[in-house]
């Protein structure tokens, strides 16, 4: 075997990186100091003289751990146990940090910002030894559970490294049936299909400096970015690891992009798709649309990989994402077509947990924006819902080295969470994910039928 040729097992090399940008702190301790000083005199008073009795912090996490105590509380290491003010109710307050209300959308909530920002700083999976503490059900992703039983399925060992779960994908084109010839040669269509190492690409960035940061990353996780195809010019981002998005106005960028494994037009046109087909022989061309497109048409059309659309809330129409993508996927299966094409989205995807939860709705990969943009500690001018104009500021002491570090542990993080979930259905790789709904339960369908049949109950489906 050639040195070239030999295996390695694929893993995301992680490193502690460090925010360029102070997040504020999620509560504020306010504590009285007059009454915190009577407290520190009548106990050393009582304890004759005990500092160690007199000077105790009720706090196992380090909030009063200065010299000085309560008097210069650390906001940053409070995690709202409450405890100080269940001991002290006359003397502490703990409240939400009013800074940190410009992080506040709709969507993206600082919860979750906290969490993409612990991912992407350690590269880990975030774990709370409270448990959890969120939502079990509710709207959008919430209102989709994952089966994980171990009863009826053994459950697999990737994330330690003891057994072997991919992560990887293909993508492009795969014909219905092979015609072989009498020598046993494929003659006519020909699956035209390469891998991923990982089910998600990068999408594009309003900056310069991140859509390099988001090309890199993709080289060195062996997955894709997209950037728009003047981008790719301006900047020298040409690469097999780079999506050029195309439109009309740009056709005369095609001899400036070298030989991209993937281009994404964007919006349908017969007569551009077939253009780019042409001038691009070695290329996939694919279609981004809006999510509420009935894919079915451009399947039957040759489009090989056909993106779904959704705004950054999730939101395509009046419907949220994972209803789109289910009725997307049947549409595909019931013509018969689901295994010649490639299935992707965007949109509403910022945890770990929405990547798997979108696989199992019927895509092949998803596309990570927002997200990806949080790891780089760009912030939000309000809500961030529309493509054409996100609304975000990114740092500008963001360097190319850090924003691969932050890009690189955030997909460790996500990659582990997945192989957590694949572990526990027993599955030993990630395409046997795709469109597999009796691996999971929505929460509208089962109180339909738990609910159906009692006078008053009206169905949210």
């Amino acid at each position: 075997m050639n040195k070239a040729d030999a295996y390695s097992r694929y893993d995301i090399q992680t490193d502690p990186t460090e925010n360029i940008v102070k997040v504020p702190s999620r509560f504020r301790v306010k504590v009285k100091r007059a009454k915190l000083l009577k407290l520190v005199v009548k106990e050393v008073f009582e304890t004759k003289g005990n500092m160690a009795v007199a000077m105790s912090r009720p706090c196992m996490y380090g909030v009063f751990g200065r010299p000085v105590g309560g008097m210069a509380p650390v906001h940053e290491k409070c995690v709202g146990c409450l405890r100080c003010t269940v001991e002290h109710p006359d003397m502490v307050t703990v409240v939400r940090n009013p800074a940190r209300r410009p992080m506040q959308d709709s969507f993206i909530t600082p919860d979750i910002v906290d969490t993409i920002l612990y991912e992407a700083h350690s590269g880990h999976a975030p774990v709370r030894g409270a448990g959890y503490r969120g939502k079990f059900g509710g709207a959008g992703w919430d209102g989709m559970w994952l089966d994980m039983s171990e009863i009826v399925r053994p459950t697999r060992d990737g994330i330690h490294g003891r057994e072997f779960v991919s992560t990887e994908v293909d993508i492009g084109y795969r014909p219905r049936y092979l015609t072989l010839d009498k020598g046993g040669k494929p003659v006519g269509d020909k699956p035209r299909v390469f891998s991923l190492m990982i089910p998600f690409i990068f999408e594009a960035t309003p900056s310069a400096t991140a859509n390099r940061v988001m090309v890199e990353s993709a080289k060195q996780l062996h997955t894709l970015a997209a950037v728009p195809a003047r981008e790719v010019v301006r900047q020298g981002l040409a690469d097999r690891h780079t999506v050029p998005l195309i439109t009309n106005e740009e056709i005369d960028t095609l001899d400036s992009l070298g030989s991209p494994r993937l281009v994404e037009m964007a919006g349908w046109d017969p007569d551009l798709f077939s253009k780019l087909a042409e001038l691009l022989p070695g290329s996939l061309v694919g279609v981004r649309v809006p999510a509420e497109t009935n894919p079915v048409p451009l399947a039957e059309a040759g489009v090989p990989v056909i993106h779904l659309l959704a705004d950054h809330h999730g939101r395509a129409g009046d419907r949220f994402i994972l209803e789109l993508i289910r009725a997307a996927h049947g549409h595909l299966v019931e013509a018969g077509l689901r295994e010649q094409v490639t299935l992707l989205g965007s949109g509403g995807m910022v945890m770990a947990e929405h990547m798997p939860k979108a696989i199992v709705c019927g895509l092949d990969a998803v596309g990570i924006d927002t997200a990806a943009w949080v790891a780089l500690n760009a912030s939000a001018n309000g809500a961030c819902i529309d493509r054409a104009n996100p609304n975000v500021t990114f740092p500008l002491g963001m360097t190319l080295d850090w924003g691969v570090k932050r890009i690189r542990n955030l997909t460790a993080a996500w990659r582990d969470q997945l192989l957590e979930i694949l572990g526990a259905m027993g599955l030993r790789e990630v395409r046997r994910l795709r469109g597999e709904v009796g691996r999971c339960m929505f929460q509208t369908e089962l109180e339909d039928e738990a609910f159906g049949g009692i006078e008053g109950y009206v169905s949210r489906t």
